[in-house]
């Protein structure tokens, strides 16, 4: 049996992911802060048929991270896609003539030791199965850097770099690594960021296997 962890799972984009997957047969692991949501989470999508479960863990502690992937695994089996879509705190996005160095320690955490942290985790297993699919989920600061959002600029810049390092390297060993960039907000009805719509685009890439970066909607949107 198959196995998908979505770090940052939330009732929109990370249900939607869990849904299309579960629909297709992958055990589902949810991965969040908040034990309470995640419970709520889980309960809501078991009332639909898809049964997922919760492993709490803050994506800024590595240890925490690394020990919720872990129970991931030895409850679901190998995970065999990992999708890394937390949603950016609000206090990430300074100006940048207003961020210092302090400011940058969150994002950085956030968008680099935490990847890092889940990718070390579960590529060993995949890299046995000689299968995999690692899935980066960003805005779009991540491709044209944002004057009034410095931090999460400067970090998905970061995590875009180390994906795509990822995606040259593990090629050849059938792990494929890509990054989705939904510009602008997720909105519900949206004819291409509706959260549904945004969990086929992920089902196709993990399913297409090609190329590295993938855009939901124009950079303008």
């Amino acid at each position: 049996m198959s196995s998908i962890a979505i770090v940052g799972a939330g009732p929109g984009l990370g249900a939607a992911v869990a849904r299309r997957f579960g629909r297709e047969g992958y055990d589902i692991a949810l991965v969040a802060r908040d034990s309470r949501r995640l419970d709520e989470l889980v309960g809501a999508l078991a009332a639909e048929g898809v049964t997922a479960h919760g492993f709490p863990a803050d994506v800024r502690r590595p240890e925490e991270l690394v020990a919720a992937l872990d129970a991931a695994g030895r409850a679901l089996g190998t995970v065999e896609v990992l999708q890394y879509s937390p949603v950016p705190h609000r206090d990430f996005m300074r100006p940048v003539l207003d961020t210092g160095h302090r400011d940058l320690v969150g994002p950085i955490e956030f968008s680099v030791y935490g990847p890092v942290a889940a990718v070390q985790q579960v590529l060993p297993g995949m890299r046995r199965l000689g299968r995999g699919t690692i899935l980066f989920v960003n805005g779009g600061s991540a491709a044209v850097p944002h004057p009034e959002r410095a931090g999460t600029s400067i970090a998905f810049a970061a995590e875009s770099a180390y994906g795509h390092l990822l995606h040259d390297r593990l090629a050849g060993e059938g792990i494929h690594v890509a990054q989705l960039v939904i510009p602008g907000a997720i909105v519900a009805g949206h004819a291409r960021k509706d959260p549904v719509v945004l969990a086929e685009t992920l089902w196709g890439m993990h399913q297409d296997r090609h190329g590295f970066r993938h855009y939901a909607d124009d950079l303008d949107s």
